[in-house]
């Protein structure tokens, strides 16, 4: 094994200027990561540098197998904590080979929002707290727990420390550091309320690059927990009864927010989101309705609400934010497995383009 890590590890700058680049895309069920490496002649920092590449559609519900090729376009590029050196991680989104985005490419009509002069004038930045739970892998039950049983009810798990309370915090920590690494915007970690699940956060980060931003951590999650035999779970609801569901809370402010009087904006802003409620939900993936109960710090999936620090509203403004008159609000809604992508152009659209 120790020749097979020296191998997995070697140093490739010492003998070649070729590097590898792994490219990244999303499946067909919209939240199933795919990747796969090809070697390039020398370093690339600019993604329209890169190649366009293809894959087979048919293999990952995309396309018919009698019209199977999809082409990858590379869109942003992060350094690759795995190899290390120069590789790197492209995220790519996917087009026929006539140049239309395919129906899973969700990327492409972000980008045509964020491009939007409105919407890049107010420079909207967004802070994803993406929540996950780590399941054992044979059973598909979390991390720590009893194989068919329960451990202690919630309480000591949140932010908890020890044997007995945090479970898989040397994937945690492996995740953060790879993600500063890869030049992912990591701004922290924490342990859930529901023991064995937990949290990373993404931004401030700009546009559309909250979207490459998160989808590239996941990935790297995902490669994490593959090396450590262990199943990373996006569901909202993993566990059902008196346990927490799994959200992505998304923070989210524009320069007209941000500025004095913004506070004036964030509430004009959440009215519009609250004409929109039944659209956003539509749009923020299934499964959310077994999370958006009326109860573990959410509101019910029907009902829209905003409050100050209010854990069990829709959307909740912070104290800090009253106080200063400006700042952001964050909508609580969003699932653990939304798409970036759809959340955060949708999120812009409704505030700055949409008019009631």
């Amino acid at each position: 094994m120790s020749v097979l890590s020296d191998l997995v590890n070697l140093d490739l700058s010492d003998s070649t200027e070729k590097i590898i680049a792994e490219y990244i895309w999303i499946g067909g069920s919209g939240m199933d990561l795919r990747s796969k490496a090809r070697t390039l002649s020398g370093p690339v920092s600019d993604p329209s540098k890169l190649p366009k590449w293809n894959y087979d559609g048919s293999s990952t519900g995309q396309a018919p197998g009698e019209d199977s090729e999809v082409i990858l376009y590379p869109q942003a590029i992060f350094r690759d904590p795995f190899r290390r050196g120069n590789n790197i991680l492209v995220v790519c989104d996917a087009y026929t080979p006539a140049g239309e985005p395919i129906p899973t490419n969700k990327r492409h009509a972000a980008a045509k929002i964020f491009s939007h002069p409105d919407v890049a004038a107010e420079v909207p930045w967004y802070g994803i707290e993406q929540e996950y739970t780590l399941l054992q892998k044979d059973v598909n039950w979390p991390i720590g727990w009893p194989i068919g049983g329960f451990p202690g009810p919630q309480g000591p798990y949140y932010c908890g420390v020890g044997a007995d309370k945090a479970f898989g915090r040397d994937i945690v920590d492996a995740h953060y550091k790879a993600c500063l690494y890869a030049g992912v915007n990591i701004s922290g970690i924490n342990g859930e309320v529901m023991p064995g699940q937990w949290e990373f956060q993404v931004g401030p980060s700009v546009g559309i690059s909250a979207g490459d931003e998160l989808w590239v951590a996941r990935y790297i999650l995902e490669r994490i927990t593959e090396i450590a035999g262990v199943v990373v779970s996006f569901d909202p609801k993993p566990i059902q009864g008196d346990w927490n569901g799994a959200g992505a809370h998304t923070n989210y402010s524009t320069k007209s927010m941000r500025d004095d009087g913004g506070i004036k904006v964030i509430k004009k802003a959440i009215e519009k989101l609250k004409l929109r409620h039944k659209e956003h939900i539509a749009a923020y993936r299934e499964g959310n309705k077994h999370r958006l109960n009326g109860q573990h710090e959410t509101n019910d999936i029907d009902t829209f609400s905003w409050g100050v620090a209010n854990r069990c509203a829709s959307v909740r403004v912070g104290r800090d934010t009253e106080k200063k008159g400006k700042g952001y609000f964050e909508d609580r809604r969003l699932p653990s497995n939304m798409d970036p992508y759809v959340a955060t152009a949708m999120i812009a659209e409704t505030t700055i383009l949409w008019k009631p």
